[in-house]
């Protein structure tokens, strides 16, 4: 199984030279099977600061169990700032349903999986997209950004009140104007073209709080969007899978029934 990391800007970053030498890359976790399947993009949280491993490739071969081809995105951080983080993760989706025959993906069912600023990042994408420019010259940008699902596991999802303020500095820097935080508070940008979403938090949770993915999900009720909400009662921030966790650890398995019904599993033979 090839999982080298893709190169997604091969021709250079947009937004001018990558800070540090860092390079945005896809790196896939791809299934044998005899028809097309789902796909689904993981990116990992860390506070736009760094990139957390135990969010990544462990996501991806759950997701890989369940039927589902896998990509993690290593989108780059601070120092960098929006929108480059965004217009990576954009380019990700774009980079997998343009190669769809090649990984063996329906081009139609292209998800986001985000845990905490990668929830952002996710909840961003999912409010942020755009159908693709037809006249572009790089032909990846003729590709729709908008994904077909979005999974939010702890998200941060405002910039405001009930912030990650690590989160925030990050991405936007010390001063960020206030149209700024107001783009980037995602549940102020829902739509009803926001596409369905399933998320899970906890309710004590100490680093970003449970009103984050409160507020995104009342956002969605009220645009009449899909969404499933999933809030336990107590657990910490930055659990993945949450395999030793008698209480969060069933999210995978609510996950997965949830992905089911919006047609993202099939039976599949490898």
């Amino acid at each position: 199984m090839n999982r080298k990391p893709i190169e997604i800007w091969p021709e250079g970053h947009p937004n001018g030279e990558s800070l540090n030498g860092e390079k945005a890359t896809v790196t896939p976790y791809l299934l044998q099977a005899d028809k097309p399947l789902s796909a689904v993009i993981v990116f990992p949280g860390g506070g736009y600061g760094m990139r957390a491993e135990h969010e990544g490739k462990p996501i991806a071969e759950w997701l890989n169990r369940i039927g589902i081809q896998a990509f993690v995105l290593d989108y780059r951080v601070a120092p960098h700032k929006h929108p480059v983080p965004m217009n990576d993760a954009k380019r990700a989706v774009r980079l997998v349903r343009s190669r769809a025959a090649e990984f063996g993906v329906d081009p139609g069912r292209v998800g986001i999986l985000g845990f905490s600023a990668g929830g952002h990042l996710a909840s961003t994408v999912g409010t942020h997209h755009d159908p693709g420019d037809a006249e572009s010259a790089d032909p990846l940008e003729r590709f729709s950004s908008r994904p077909d699902l979005m999974v939010l596991c702890y998200p941060v999802i405002t910039l405001g009140e009930y912030r990650h303020d690590g989160s925030r500095v990050n991405l936007l820097g010390e001063d960020a104007p206030e149209e700024l935080v107001e783009l980037l508070s995602n549940e102020k940008q829902v739509a009803a073209d926001t596409p369905p979403a399933f998320l899970w938090h906890t309710a004590d949770d100490g680093a970003v709080p449970v009103e984050n993915s409160l507020m995104f999900a009342a956002a969605l009720s009220r645009n009449r969007v899909p969404h499933e909400l999933h809030v336990y009662e107590s657990g910490r921030h930055g659990l993945g899978l949450a395999e030793a966790e008698p209480e969060t650890s069933t999210w995978p398995m609510l996950c997965e029934r949830w992905l089911r019904r919006r047609g993202f599993i099939d039976s599949y033979s490898g």
